[in-house]
């Protein structure tokens, strides 16, 4: 039993090498948060003189379009990290995972259901359906979810 586990705590410990190398690398590479956010086109560059309603148009979609993908890299960087560390407290045990790396976890996981709920509102607001009601929280209150 013994050698079992230590064979799969090793396939974690290189599963982990594996995913901060793609960490690294998407960082770095042209997927990476920043270099997405640097990419800007100002909205000038769609339009000359005169009023162009699709030069408009075409500006807010590559705008809306663009923070999308902002946001994306992100949300994929975090969920990227949340797997190195879970990998990291199944290698050691949850008990002996730094405080600040418990805290980043949590911090991380808090701010991925934020922005599901958020997607998951804005898609009910898009095909027009009612909030949804209020559902108790581990506190024993409502959330608003709607």
């Amino acid at each position: 039993m013994a050698s079992n586990l230590e064979r799969g705590v090793g396939a974690l410990k290189k599963f982990q090498g594996q995913i901060n190398t793609l960490l690294a690398e998407f960082e770095g590479g042209a997927g990476g948060n920043g270099e997405i956010a640097a990419q800007r086109v100002p909205r000038s560059s769609f339009s000359g003189p005169g009023k162009f309603d699709e030069a408009e148009g075409f500006s807010m979609q590559y705008e809306r379009v663009h923070t999308s993908l902002i946001a994306l890299s992100k949300s994929l960087g975090d969920q990227i990290e949340l797997l190195s560390i879970g990998v990291h407290a199944a290698d050691v045990g949850y008990d002996n995972v730094e405080e600040d790396l418990r805290y980043r976890f949590h911090t991380i996981q808090t701010r991925l259901d934020e922005q599901r709920e958020e997607q998951a509102k804005q898609q009910r607001q898009e095909r027009g359906e009612a909030p949804e009601a209020p559902r108790q929280n581990e506190t024993g209150g409502t959330k608003d979810l709607g």
